[in-house]
């Protein structure tokens, strides 16, 4: 796979705005487990039950415990190879913008500054009755009272049955209408409408990179697809980016 890797490097290295557009399997190989798929969250807990609207209307202590658990094991996860590979690409000019489904902080940690997350933040919370938003390092056992309007807070994230923000979906949308390159890691690319990303750039005669575990609807349309962990992949890359760099 190494003709591959030489391959992405020097895609990466000729494109004048790259970005990246990453989902839950980046993270996976970080311990916090994908949504969809084998071994997902969704096999555990039934989404109906635990990530709608009406299901925390309905059972908000329910799917208050839920979030408990996960919140806490997203905040003692930790950055793994892929997301600080994206993190040195974006320091190095390459990346303009990190475009990601997830809500955990990996990427920050990871060292991208340039983020749009579309689907919320795991460590936020916020009222749906007088918009009061909160950052928060750890999370109650018990769902806390808004300081503002006395009703639940909530999860800042995006339930089953909500729209993406707009103004971090428009953001998106702008930086794949600007991009040559889209690099695509982990992610089915069947969440939609963020899943329109990659399209967008293809469609705007970009190259897309793909790297993810096994074929994806996004696959069709990559110009490169590299399967494996994106761990071990991003990191050789990058050190190819690098060398490619130094020769120009």
């Amino acid at each position: 796979m190494s003709k591959e890797f030489e391959i992405a490097a020097k895609l990466l290295v000729k494109s004048k705005y790259a970005i990246a557009f990453t989902g839950a399997g980046i993270s996976a190989e970080s311990g916090i487990p994908t949504f969809r798929g084998r071994g997902g969250l969704w096999e555990k807990y039934d989404p109906n039950e635990f990530a709608t609207v009406s299901a925390l209307r309905k059972n908000p202590k329910k799917v208050w415990k839920f979030y408990v658990e996960f919140f806490n094991l997203m905040k003692n996860s930790k950055p793994n190879k892929a997301h600080i590979a994206i993190g040195e690409l974006e320091k190095m000019g390459i990346i303009k913008a990190v475009i990601t489904q997830n809500i955990d902080d990996l990427h920050e940690r990871g060292g991208t500054k340039n983020i749009i997350k579309l689907h919320g933040w795991y460590n936020r919370l916020r009222c749906d009755n007088c918009g009061y938003r909160t950052e928060i390092e750890e999370l109650p056992e018990e769902m806390p009272r808004c300081p503002e309007c006395g009703e639940n807070l909530r999860p800042d994230v995006v339930l089953f049955g909500e729209r993406l923000p707009s103004t971090e979906l428009d953001a998106a949308f702008i930086e794949a209408n600007k991009a040559d390159l889209v690099l695509v890691v982990g992610t089915s690319g069947v969440v939609m409408p963020a899943a329109y990303i990659p399209w967008v750039v293809k469609n705007n005669n970009g190259k897309i990179i793909e790297i993810n575990y096994e074929p994806t609807v996004i696959t069709s349309i990559a110009d490169l697809s590299l399967f494996g962990e994106a761990g071990e992949i991003l990191p050789k890359i990058v050190d190819l980016v690098k060398k490619a760099a130094n020769k120009l």
